[in-house]
């Protein structure tokens, strides 16, 4: 079954509504997706996880059925410092003040925000198949433009991305997911389902794009403030990514991490390409189980 014994839902938080989904019992441990996906992609690992966790699984905002804020000049609605808000919020809902989080790709760059300006709340994070945002633009040479692409063409003034990803999202969703190789499998018959339904919306293209227009102004300029105020990762970190993808070929990951952390830094490749959590869930759970 499709996360078997959860409950899908929405909350409210100050901004809107976010939609998640949530079960199992223990401690708390929020699992936060990536681009272009929705919560549904830790459905291979999350009932696993449900074993020994309460397991909160919600959409970013902008993404998926949770609220989607106007397209602004300066993005703000979408920068990761707003969406840190939210999750410590939807957290906050359940009664949890102190949580784990186990996040991927846009995910897991919220996560870092999150555990930059929410320090007490998060007892230990495992980021998925990236490094530091910043590090990726200031690294940025042509392989990176040519592999991450997306980056500078969803970051292009609204609405100029929308209007072509909307003229054929499902053309787009497809191309966009098959950058590196993986199993034409990979996705879950209702996990594809709940991607392509949100990606055919043209309020989830614009949170996209609006998300990494944040990446490329408002979120960089709190990603430096962080840095000069010698603000780092407190909490134990698990950086994890997939050997076919495109980290481990022009980074050291944890070389790399361990310089924006005081807490231990520790992890390794998986055998997959960028969608760690569905390519390879086996792998990633004995990681999970190991590391929280």
């Amino acid at each position: 079954m499709f996360f078997e014994g959860f409950t899908l839902t929405e909350i409210a938080v100050p901004g809107g509504k976010i939609r998640l989904r949530h079960g199992g019992s223990g401690p708390p441990l929020l699992l936060l997706h990536g681009n272009p996906q929705t919560h549904a992609m830790w459905n291979r690992v999350a009932p696993d996880l449900a074993k020994r966790f309460t397991v909160i699984a919600p959409d970013l905002r902008g993404y998926g059925g949770s609220f989607k804020p106007p397209a602004t000049a300066d993005h703000a609605p979408y920068s990761k410092r707003e969406m840190a808000r939210d999750v410590v919020a939807v957290m906050a809902h359940f009664g949890f003040s102190r949580f784990r989080i186990g996040s991927h790709d846009r995910g897991a760059r919220l996560a870092h925000r999150v555990a930059l300006d929410h320090p007490q709340c998060v007892e230990k994070l495992a980021v998925l198949d990236i490094v530091p945002t910043i590090e990726h633009f200031e690294r940025a040479n042509m392989e990176f433009a040519m592999g991450y692409y997306h980056w500078f063409w969803f970051a292009q003034p609204h609405p100029i991305p929308e209007n072509v990803i909307s003229a054929a999202p499902d053309a787009w969703f497809h191309g966009h997911t098959s950058r590196s190789p993986k199993p034409a499998d990979v996705f879950h018959p209702d996990a594809l389902k709940d991607y392509l339904t949100f990606a055919r919306q043209p309020d989830t293209t614009r949170g996209m794009c609006e998300d990494y227009r944040a990446a490329a102004t408002i979120d960089l300029l709190h990603d430096r403030a962080s840095r000069a105020a010698g603000l780092k990762v407190q909490c134990p970190l698990l950086v994890l990514w997939g050997s076919n993808g495109k980290i481990g070929q022009w980074y050291e990951p944890l070389e790399l991490w361990r310089q924006y952390c005081t807490g231990p830094v520790t992890g390794g490749p998986v055998k997959a390409g960028h969608y760690i959590a569905e390519e390879a869930p086996a792998e990633t759970l004995d990681w999970f189980g190991k590391f929280f």
